[in-house]
């Protein structure tokens, strides 16, 4: 009876251990060191507005935030649809984990914009005081949702990315837009990582 009572435990314990094996996730590589605050993170989201997105677009890319802090404890200031219960739809700052968690991005890479310091500082400051401003999809430029954000912050410092608006035509969506890919042409951004996966 008591063998057979270790062997319940024995198997109760081994499974427990092979399950969280079977769901932890690897750590995300640290991200390189030339990476500097005000630089872009474009992720390839998981959700079905993602899809809709890069369908529009035709590019890898669905979300795009500004990586803000420093090696170690960098965070992510992007402008979303809700992703957090009870959190409205806004401009706010999340770390570089949750921003990049399995649940919300399957892929992502980092681009440096290539910019004086004095610039860099400015649009990166310019678009923290926008934390808690909410998300506005309009098809316009007037819109604030993730690509215009870090296009506009950019754009006051003095560094313009030149980047295209979309017209876009849709039964739930129309007017311009910028789309990821449009950014991502930019003569001023530079990939400081390949495409990498997030698990």
């Amino acid at each position: 009876m008591i063998s057979r009572r270790l062997a319940t435990a024995a198997v109760m314990v081994l499974s427990a251990c092979c399950a969280g094996l079977a769901f932890a996730t690897p750590p995300l590589p640290p991200l390189p060191p030339q990476a500097a605050p005000g630089d872009l993170i474009f992720r390839r989201g998981t959700e079905n507005v993602s899809q809709l997105v890069q369908a529009v677009d035709g590019g890898d890319f669905s979300h795009v935030g500004m990586l803000v802090g420093r090696p170690g404890q960098w965070q992510v200031l992007h402008a979303t649809p809700s992703e957090r219960e009870g959190q409205p739809d806004a401009v706010v700052l999340d770390s570089l984990d949750f921003f990049l968690d399995v649940r919300r991005a399957h892929a992502y890479r980092l681009y440096q914009v290539t910019a004086e310091p004095g610039a860099r500082e400015r649009a990166v400051a310019w678009a923290m005081a926008k934390q808690g401003q909410p998300f506005q999809l309009l098809g316009s430029d007037q819109g604030i949702y993730c690509t215009t954000l870090v296009w506009r912050a950019w754009l006051q410092s003095g560094a313009d990315l030149e980047v295209a608006f979309t017209e876009v035509e849709l039964p739930i969506l129309g007017g311009r837009y910028l789309l990821p890919s449009s950014l991502l042409r930019s003569n001023r951004l530079r990939a400081l990582t390949p495409l990498l996966p997030t698990r």
